[in-house]
């Protein structure tokens, strides 16, 4: 495993704490962390909440990393807290892809250590390549 995806997985593993936040939230049982092409680290964790009103790890990262200006990612990894590696959900590879469909589309994808994919591969017949 290179040196980026240690970071990454170091650092997802940082904030991978479950706590129950309220009788209807619970959060950290699955952590993520991205990679951008500035070289920051961003991460998140799941919030789940009986309403249905959470969020996936993968978001919170992208939204934290949209919070400082950045917007192409270079690699991601989610991992939940039994330390199993997790592909990111529809929603995010579709929210990934809008925001720069060029760069993000080569985004490297960890689904476990010597499993690598692109997003790309992950969205093979994105509807925001057909246009016209």
């Amino acid at each position: 495993m290179d040196s980026d995806w240690k970071k990454l997985l170091d650092s997802a593993k940082a904030v991978l704490k479950v706590r129950r936040i309220s009788e209807w939230v619970e959060t950290g049982s699955v952590a993520a962390a991205i990679l951008t092409d500035r070289k920051h680290i961003y991460t998140g964790v799941c919030i789940d909440s009986a309403c249905s009103l959470g969020m996936c790890a993968e978001r919170n990262a992208v939204a934290c990393m949209l919070t400082h200006g950045e917007h192409s990612v270079l690699k991601m990894l989610c991992i939940n807290k039994d330390g199993i590696f997790l592909p990111p959900c529809g929603a995010c590879r579709e929210f990934l892809m809008e925001l720069d469909p060029q760069k993000n589309a080569e985004l490297e994808v960890m689904l476990g250590e010597e499993h690598i994919v692109r997003l790309r591969d992950l969205l093979p017949e994105w509807w925001g390549w057909k246009k016209g």
